[in-house]
């Protein structure tokens, strides 16, 4: 039984929220260098999934707009030039209201480049103008094969690439991340199929991401009882990765 989506109090100011965890120094979120908000909260199970302790959205510190302003405050004058804030997950769009809040306090009080890490499932419950104070949206796109996505993550394609498509239509600036997994989701047809699909929305997508597959969150899984399917999963070669660059890049994508 998935969490459900908490329901938005009435008033902006008594708006609170679940705040995992919190990293000053981020350098793999984004441009720069990254204050990042992990938000508690997700209604996806991947299989290799690096922080399964984020997926209960109460399993974090809860928190009000003011106190989470207060996190990022001391550090904003360096993020203006160094880099800015992702705020990522978990899924952020499962406390939307209080994400999209916090992410118009930041631009407009601080001013510093706002960044969401998602893979957009849940996009149709905010309208058009939540988007507005982002400046980039790092978007997850598992795998194109619409069985193998559900698999993965227990849950449908579809709205992804809906929201990689409204993405688009707002005129936002994307970066497609893509975990590169040995024997799910490395077959070239599949890559090929997302490469095209990412290539079709044009220069909006600024990048692509493929990150290499690791064993980092493993002991996670057992501290949580939780059996791990992919323990012993090998790492992707340097060769093999470097080949899943080449079938995006062939596209005319930049790839990272």
């Amino acid at each position: 039984m998935l969490d459900a989506l908490p329901t938005p109090p009435q008033h902006a100011p008594t708006l609170t929220g679940f705040v995992h965890s919190i990293e000053t120094g981020g350098a793999v979120d984004g441009p720069g260098v990254r204050f990042v908000y992990f938000m508690s909260g997700c209604q996806f199970r991947c299989l290799y999934c690096h922080n399964p302790d984020t997926w209960k959205l109460r399993n974090g510190r809860l928190m009000t707009l003011d106190e989470a302003l207060a996190e990022v405050r001391p550090y904003a004058s360096f993020l203006r030039f160094a880099g800015g804030v992702t705020i990522s997950g978990g899924e952020p769009m499962m406390q939307a209201a209080f994400v999209g809040a916090l992410l118009a306090r930041i631009k407009s009080e601080l001013g510093l480049h706002t960044a969401l890490d998602t893979q957009g499932f849940l996009h149709t419950h905010v309208a058009d103008d939540w988007f507005d104070p982002l400046d980039l949206v790092l978007l997850d796109i598992k795998h194109i094969n619409p069985r193998r996505y559900q698999e993965i993550t227990g849950q449908a394609l579809q709205p992804t690439l809906d929201c990689a498509r409204r993405l688009v239509r707002l005129n936002k600036r994307m970066w497609v991340r893509y975990v590169l997994v040995p024997g799910l989701t490395d077959e070239p047809a599949d890559i090929g199929a997302l490469a095209d699909f990412v290539a079709s929305l044009g220069p909006l997508v600024e990048r692509v991401e493929v990150l290499p597959f690791h064993q980092m969150g493993a002991h996670k899984w057992q501290e949580l009882g939780m059996e791990y399917k992919l323990a012993g999963r090998a790492t992707p070669t340097a060769e093999q990765t470097e080949q899943a660059r080449a079938l995006f890049a062939a596209r005319g994508l930049v790839v990272s």
